[in-house]
Protein backbone atom coordinates (compact mmCIF):
# COMPACT_ATOMS: atom_id res chain seq x y z
CA UNK A 1 0.00 0.00 0.00
CA UNK A 2 1.11 3.58 -0.67
CA UNK A 3 3.47 4.86 2.02
CA UNK A 4 3.76 1.58 3.94
CA UNK A 5 6.98 -0.04 5.11
CA UNK A 6 9.94 1.22 7.09
CA UNK A 7 13.35 2.69 6.35
CA UNK A 8 16.25 0.42 7.20
CA UNK A 9 19.49 2.07 8.29
CA UNK A 10 22.71 0.22 9.08
CA UNK A 11 26.30 0.78 10.11
CA UNK A 12 29.11 -1.31 11.52
CA UNK A 13 28.19 0.01 14.97
CA UNK A 14 26.65 3.07 16.58
CA UNK A 15 28.18 5.69 14.29
CA UNK A 16 25.28 5.62 11.86
CA UNK A 17 23.12 7.14 14.58
CA UNK A 18 24.46 10.49 13.37
CA UNK A 19 22.66 9.80 10.08
CA UNK A 20 19.61 8.30 11.78
CA UNK A 21 19.29 11.48 13.84
CA UNK A 22 19.21 13.62 10.69
CA UNK A 23 16.62 11.32 9.11
CA UNK A 24 14.45 11.47 12.22
CA UNK A 25 14.57 15.26 12.25
CA UNK A 26 13.66 15.62 8.58
CA UNK A 27 11.22 12.69 8.28
CA UNK A 28 9.54 12.33 11.68
CA UNK A 29 6.58 10.34 10.32
CA UNK A 30 8.72 7.52 8.95
CA UNK A 31 9.22 4.22 10.78
CA UNK A 32 12.94 3.49 11.19
CA UNK A 33 14.86 0.29 11.92
CA UNK A 34 18.53 0.70 12.76
CA UNK A 35 20.95 -2.23 12.73
CA UNK A 36 24.29 -1.80 14.49
CA UNK A 37 26.56 -4.59 13.26
CA UNK A 38 28.70 -4.16 16.37
CA UNK A 39 29.97 -7.75 16.40
CA UNK A 40 31.89 -6.93 13.23
CA UNK A 41 32.94 -3.34 13.93
CA UNK A 42 34.89 -1.56 12.69
CA UNK A 43 34.31 -2.35 9.02
CA UNK A 44 37.50 -0.46 8.21
CA UNK A 45 39.49 -3.41 9.58
CA UNK A 46 37.69 -6.00 7.41
CA UNK A 47 38.51 -7.17 3.90
CA UNK A 48 36.44 -5.80 1.03
CA UNK A 49 34.89 -9.23 0.56
CA UNK A 50 33.85 -9.37 4.20
CA UNK A 51 32.37 -5.86 4.09
CA UNK A 52 30.31 -6.76 1.02
CA UNK A 53 29.13 -9.95 2.72
CA UNK A 54 28.03 -8.15 5.90
CA UNK A 55 26.31 -5.41 3.91
CA UNK A 56 24.47 -7.95 1.77
CA UNK A 57 23.30 -9.97 4.78
CA UNK A 58 21.97 -6.91 6.57
CA UNK A 59 20.27 -5.50 3.49
CA UNK A 60 18.64 -8.87 2.77
CA UNK A 61 17.29 -8.97 6.32
CA UNK A 62 15.86 -5.47 5.99
CA UNK A 63 14.25 -6.17 2.62
CA UNK A 64 12.77 -9.49 3.77
CA UNK A 65 11.19 -7.75 6.76
CA UNK A 66 9.51 -5.02 4.74
CA UNK A 67 11.96 -2.16 4.21
CA UNK A 68 10.85 0.31 1.53
CA UNK A 69 14.29 1.93 1.44
CA UNK A 70 17.74 1.24 2.86
CA UNK A 71 20.31 3.78 4.01
CA UNK A 72 23.92 2.60 4.13
CA UNK A 73 24.95 4.85 7.03
CA UNK A 74 28.61 3.87 6.84
CA UNK A 75 31.22 5.44 4.59
CA UNK A 76 33.27 2.26 4.42
CA UNK A 77 30.29 0.05 3.50
CA UNK A 78 29.20 2.63 0.93
CA UNK A 79 32.65 2.76 -0.61
CA UNK A 80 33.01 -1.02 -0.82
CA UNK A 81 29.50 -2.45 -1.13
CA UNK A 82 26.76 -0.06 -2.24
CA UNK A 83 27.10 -0.66 -5.98
CA UNK A 84 26.91 -4.40 -5.35
CA UNK A 85 23.76 -3.94 -3.25
CA UNK A 86 22.12 -1.95 -6.02
CA UNK A 87 22.62 -4.82 -8.44
CA UNK A 88 20.73 -7.11 -6.03
CA UNK A 89 17.78 -4.95 -4.98
CA UNK A 90 15.51 -2.52 -6.80
CA UNK A 91 14.32 -0.51 -3.78
CA UNK A 92 15.97 2.86 -3.07
CA UNK A 93 19.41 2.36 -1.52
CA UNK A 94 20.79 5.68 -0.32
CA UNK A 95 24.55 5.91 0.05
CA UNK A 96 26.83 8.24 1.93
CA UNK A 97 30.10 9.82 0.92
CA UNK A 98 32.51 12.32 2.49
CA UNK A 99 31.38 15.92 2.00
CA UNK A 100 34.29 16.79 -0.29
CA UNK A 101 32.07 18.57 -2.82
CA UNK A 102 30.71 21.24 -0.43
CA UNK A 103 34.11 21.54 1.26
CA UNK A 104 35.95 22.42 -1.95
CA UNK A 105 33.29 25.02 -2.74
CA UNK A 106 33.56 26.58 0.73
CA UNK A 107 37.32 26.64 1.26
CA UNK A 108 39.06 30.01 1.32
CA UNK A 109 42.54 28.60 1.89
CA UNK A 110 42.31 26.18 -1.03
CA UNK A 111 42.98 23.17 1.20
CA UNK A 112 40.44 20.66 2.49
CA UNK A 113 41.14 17.97 5.09
CA UNK A 114 39.38 14.60 5.26
CA UNK A 115 39.25 12.36 8.34
CA UNK A 116 38.20 8.81 7.41
CA UNK A 117 38.94 5.12 7.82
CA UNK A 118 41.79 3.60 5.85
CA UNK A 119 39.34 1.43 3.89
CA UNK A 120 37.30 4.44 2.78
CA UNK A 121 40.37 6.36 1.68
CA UNK A 122 41.72 3.35 -0.26
CA UNK A 123 38.45 2.66 -2.08
CA UNK A 124 37.78 3.29 -5.78
CA UNK A 125 34.68 5.25 -4.80
CA UNK A 126 36.77 7.75 -2.83
CA UNK A 127 39.24 7.95 -5.72
CA UNK A 128 36.33 8.76 -8.03
CA UNK A 129 35.15 11.45 -5.60
CA UNK A 130 38.59 13.06 -5.70
CA UNK A 131 38.64 12.82 -9.47
CA UNK A 132 35.39 14.80 -9.63
CA UNK A 133 36.24 17.54 -7.16
CA UNK A 134 39.92 17.31 -6.22
CA UNK A 135 41.06 19.62 -9.01
CA UNK A 136 39.22 22.52 -7.36
CA UNK A 137 41.20 22.41 -4.12
CA UNK A 138 44.01 20.51 -2.46
CA UNK A 139 42.49 17.58 -0.56
CA UNK A 140 44.57 16.15 2.29
CA UNK A 141 43.36 12.81 3.65
CA UNK A 142 44.08 11.49 7.14
CA UNK A 143 43.30 7.87 8.10
CA UNK A 144 42.16 7.53 11.71
CA UNK A 145 42.85 4.00 13.01
CA UNK A 146 41.47 3.38 16.49
CA UNK A 147 38.96 6.21 16.48
CA UNK A 148 35.88 4.14 15.68
CA UNK A 149 36.69 1.74 18.50
CA UNK A 150 36.83 4.58 21.02
CA UNK A 151 33.41 5.82 19.96
CA UNK A 152 31.98 2.30 20.04
CA UNK A 153 33.12 1.99 23.66
CA UNK A 154 31.76 5.38 24.70
CA UNK A 155 35.21 6.95 25.11
CA UNK A 156 34.45 10.33 23.56
CA UNK A 157 36.10 12.88 25.81
CA UNK A 158 39.04 11.24 27.57
CA UNK A 159 42.57 12.61 27.46
CA UNK A 160 43.63 9.62 25.34
CA UNK A 161 40.91 10.28 22.77
CA UNK A 162 41.87 13.94 22.62
CA UNK A 163 45.54 13.04 22.08
CA UNK A 164 44.58 10.64 19.30
CA UNK A 165 42.44 13.28 17.61
CA UNK A 166 45.14 15.90 17.95
CA UNK A 167 47.54 13.57 16.14
CA UNK A 168 45.05 13.15 13.29
CA UNK A 169 43.94 16.79 13.00
CA UNK A 170 47.44 18.32 13.28
CA UNK A 171 48.60 17.33 9.76
CA UNK A 172 45.45 18.84 8.26
CA UNK A 173 46.00 22.12 10.08
CA UNK A 174 49.68 22.12 9.12
CA UNK A 175 48.64 21.74 5.49
CA UNK A 176 46.45 24.84 5.82
CA UNK A 177 43.02 23.19 5.74
CA UNK A 178 40.14 25.50 6.63
CA UNK A 179 37.55 22.75 6.03
CA UNK A 180 37.62 19.36 7.76
CA UNK A 181 35.34 16.69 6.34
CA UNK A 182 34.17 13.95 8.69
CA UNK A 183 34.41 10.96 6.39
CA UNK A 184 33.02 8.41 8.84
CA UNK A 185 29.56 8.45 10.41
CA UNK A 186 31.09 7.79 13.83
CA UNK A 187 33.11 11.00 13.82
CA UNK A 188 30.26 13.53 14.25
CA UNK A 189 29.99 12.34 17.86
CA UNK A 190 33.47 13.83 18.35
CA UNK A 191 32.62 17.00 16.45
CA UNK A 192 32.84 19.28 19.48
CA UNK A 193 36.27 17.94 20.36
CA UNK A 194 37.45 18.23 16.75
CA UNK A 195 36.22 21.82 16.54
CA UNK A 196 37.98 22.63 19.81
CA UNK A 197 41.25 21.22 18.50
CA UNK A 198 40.93 22.79 15.05
CA UNK A 199 39.91 26.24 16.26
CA UNK A 200 37.25 28.72 15.09
CA UNK A 201 38.87 29.37 11.70
CA UNK A 202 38.17 25.81 10.57
CA UNK A 203 34.72 24.56 9.51
CA UNK A 204 33.81 20.92 10.23
CA UNK A 205 31.44 19.23 7.78
CA UNK A 206 29.37 16.05 8.14
CA UNK A 207 26.96 14.34 5.75
CA UNK A 208 23.90 13.22 7.75
CA UNK A 209 21.60 16.10 6.70
CA UNK A 210 22.49 15.63 3.03
CA UNK A 211 21.68 11.92 3.26
CA UNK A 212 18.31 12.68 4.87
CA UNK A 213 17.50 15.16 2.10
CA UNK A 214 18.37 12.64 -0.61
CA UNK A 215 16.29 9.98 1.14
CA UNK A 216 13.27 12.31 1.23
CA UNK A 217 13.71 13.03 -2.48
CA UNK A 218 13.87 9.32 -3.35
CA UNK A 219 10.83 8.45 -1.21
CA UNK A 220 8.79 11.31 -2.64
CA UNK A 221 9.70 10.38 -6.21
CA UNK A 222 8.56 6.81 -5.57
CA UNK A 223 5.31 7.74 -3.84
CA UNK A 224 6.62 6.23 -0.59
CA UNK A 225 6.87 9.29 1.64
CA UNK A 226 4.97 9.40 4.93
CA UNK A 227 4.16 12.90 6.16
CA UNK A 228 1.54 12.40 8.88
CA UNK A 229 1.98 11.05 12.40
CA UNK A 230 5.05 10.06 14.37
CA UNK A 231 7.02 7.02 13.27
CA UNK A 232 8.46 4.28 15.47
CA UNK A 233 12.22 3.84 15.86
CA UNK A 234 13.59 0.37 16.59
CA UNK A 235 17.14 -0.84 17.13
CA UNK A 236 18.94 -4.14 16.62
CA UNK A 237 22.55 -5.13 17.18
CA UNK A 238 24.68 -8.13 16.34
CA UNK A 239 26.88 -7.33 19.32
CA UNK A 240 26.48 -7.70 23.07
CA UNK A 241 23.35 -5.67 23.92
CA UNK A 242 24.53 -5.08 27.48
CA UNK A 243 27.58 -3.29 26.11
CA UNK A 244 25.94 -1.61 23.11
CA UNK A 245 22.74 -0.36 24.80
CA UNK A 246 24.34 2.21 27.17
CA UNK A 247 26.39 3.76 24.34
CA UNK A 248 23.45 3.75 21.96
CA UNK A 249 21.13 5.30 24.56
CA UNK A 250 23.63 8.04 25.34
CA UNK A 251 24.12 8.90 21.67
CA UNK A 252 20.42 8.76 20.79
CA UNK A 253 19.56 10.84 23.87
CA UNK A 254 16.47 8.70 24.54
CA UNK A 255 15.85 5.36 26.21
CA UNK A 256 15.89 2.65 23.54
CA UNK A 257 14.59 -0.89 23.23
CA UNK A 258 17.49 -2.85 21.78
CA UNK A 259 16.98 -6.25 20.21
CA UNK A 260 19.60 -8.72 19.01
CA UNK A 261 20.21 -9.89 15.46
CA UNK A 262 22.61 -12.64 14.47
CA UNK A 263 23.49 -13.74 10.98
Amino acid sequence: MHGEGFIGVFDSGVGGLSVLRAIRELLPAEHLLYIADSAHAPYGDLTAERIRDRSERITRHLVEHGAKAVVVACNTATAIAVEHLRTLYSLPIVAIEPAVKPAVHRTASGTVGVLATSATLASPRYAALLARYGDRARVVAQPCPGLVERIEHGDWDSADTRRLLQAYVAPLLAAGADQIVLGCTHYPFLRGLIEDIAGPAVEVLETGPAVATELRRRLSAGGLLLEQGRGEVRFLTSGDPDRVAPVLTRLWCEEVMLGTWFE
